[in-house]
């Protein structure tokens, strides 16, 4: 009998606190400055240097370009650019070599798919991704 007083008594005592959880689909939630979230691509600033792909620990990026129509420029124009995010880590280490700022983190980290087909991200999703993109403050 004194154990369910016990009980109960915290229960009450517990009743009056503001609750410590969040209604996370309804109300966002709030990551630091710093957070690492989604990958968000800027083809129109791509080099097609190919930092990213060969810096990124588990190779999960492709990047391939084509040559420029016009044969005196030599710069390449983007082809394709896909990441599979079944593999990344969110290293943040193909965001730090890009020296075109083409690729940025974003505060964005809902990728919950049902399939793993649909972690296969590619370019025009990832220049979609716009949302909570994370501002870097440059000397």
């Amino acid at each position: 009998m004194l154990g369910l007083t016990k009980g109960l008594a915290y229960t009450l005592k517990q009743m009056g606190k503001k609750p410590v959880t969040y209604d996370y689909p309804q109300e966002p939630l709030d990551v630091p400055d710093r957070f690492r979230g989604i990958q968000t691509f800027y083809p129109e600033k791509c080099i097609v240097c190919n930092q990213c792909a060969a810096i990124c620990p588990t190779d999960c990026i492709q990047l391939t370009g084509k040559p420029h129509p016009d044969p005196n420029n030599k710069k390449k124009i983007i082809d394709t650019y896909d990441i599979n995010f079944e593999l990344c880590i969110l290293c943040d280490l193909c965001t730090e070599v890009c020296p075109t700022e083409a690729i940025v983190m974003s505060n964005n980290f809902e990728l919950a798919e049902y399939s793993r087909d649909e972690l296969f991200k590619d370019l025009n999703w990832l220049n979609e991704n716009r949302k909570n993109v994370r501002e870097v403050n440059k000397p």
